[in-house]
Formats: structure tokens, C-alpha cells, sequence
């Protein structure tokens, strides 16, 4: 079987004609960028069109790539419930946390703020989320670590005594 690069660098000729191209984007003549649609095409100061009043701070955050109608605004907002959950678990006795669970929470938080300023557009806001889900995992993850090596040195220590009055 054929490696999938060899697959698609053979397929590009196929997306690129014409059938594919001209009806799910065009290309503004008066830049080199791809748009879905000619809304902004001919207006602004690159193509000497009048120049727009500035807007308000709610219009830009209503129209931002990463503003309020979108995906990327809700799911951090969404998502720190799970830091909050973390948080209140601060008050949870160690035993009773789960390591995979917190473990999980931890690779999460610190793969993912990675991600969020790779992409395009950066979202500053769930990359913060995930730094603090990060945060918060790695601070359980650390308390129940202790736990574990406190219990396996009292268990160690209570087989000592064992042996100790058995010899006795």
C-alpha cells in the first residue's frame, strides 16, 4: 500500500481545478489571501474605497474570529468548570483523589496551552484555561504522590515493628 503523502501529493492537481475551486472560495483580486465570500472585496483603504468609522469594543468582540458567537470564546469559558472542580478538590483528603484522573487533567492542560498558541487565530483565552487545568493537575498529582510515599513508609514501618514483637 502506498504512504497517504504519496495519495494526497497525487490528488492536489484534482482540488485544484476548477470544478473544486470555483464554488467554495474566491480569491479577492486585491490581496493574496483565499475569502469565502466577496463582502469585503473592494471596500477599505487597500483599494481606496471610504474608510469605516471605528467600532465599539462589544461590535469588534461580536465580529473577532475568537468572540462570542464562536466556539473558541465558550469552550474556555465552559472549561473552567473543570478548574473549579479541581480547585474545590483541594479540600478533598488525598486518598480519595484519583492519580489517572488527575494525571489526565495535567497532560490536558499542559499539551493543550502548547496548542492554543500554535494556532491561528490564538486563543489567549483557552490557552489560559488550559495553564491553570495544568496547574491544578499538577498540584494534586503531587499531593497524592506524597500520599502514596507517606503510606508506603508507614506500611514499611509498621512490618518493621511486626518483625521486631514476632522476634521478641
Amino acid at each position: 500500500m502506498a504512504p497517504a503523502s504519496n495519495i494526497f501529493r497525487a490528488s492536489r492537481p484534482v482540488f485544484r481545478s476548477q470544478f473544486f475551486t470555483s464554488s467554495l472560495s474566491r480569491r479577492n483580486p486585491a490581496s493574496k489571501r483565499w475569502q469565502s465570500t466577496d463582502g469585503a472585496a473592494g471596500t477599505g483603504a487597500n483599494t481606496g474605497g471610504p474608510k469605516a468609522a471605528p467600532e465599539s469594543w462589544a461590535s469588534r468582540m461580536w465580529n473577532s474570529p475568537i468572540g462570542v458567537k464562536t466556539v473558541h470564546f465558550w469552550a474556555p469559558v465552559m472549561k473552567w468548570g473543570l478548574v473549579l472542580a479541581g480547585i474545590s478538590d483541594f479540600a478533598r483528603p488525598a486518598e480519595n483523589l484519583s492519580l489517572t484522573q488527575n494525571a489526565a487533567l495535567t497532560a490536558t492542560g499542559i499539551i493543550w496551552t502548547r496548542w492554543c498558541l500554535i494556532i491561528k487565530p490564538k486563543n489567549y483565552l483557552l490557552a489560559a484555561v488550559n495553564f491553570f487545568l495544568g496547574l491544578v493537575g499538577v498540584i494534586q498529582v503531587s499531593r497524592i504522590t506524597m500520599y502514596n510515599q507517606s503510606q508506603k513508609a508507614l506500611t514499611a514501618k509498621a512490618d518493621a515493628e511486626a518483625k521486631e514483637v514476632v522476634q521478641a
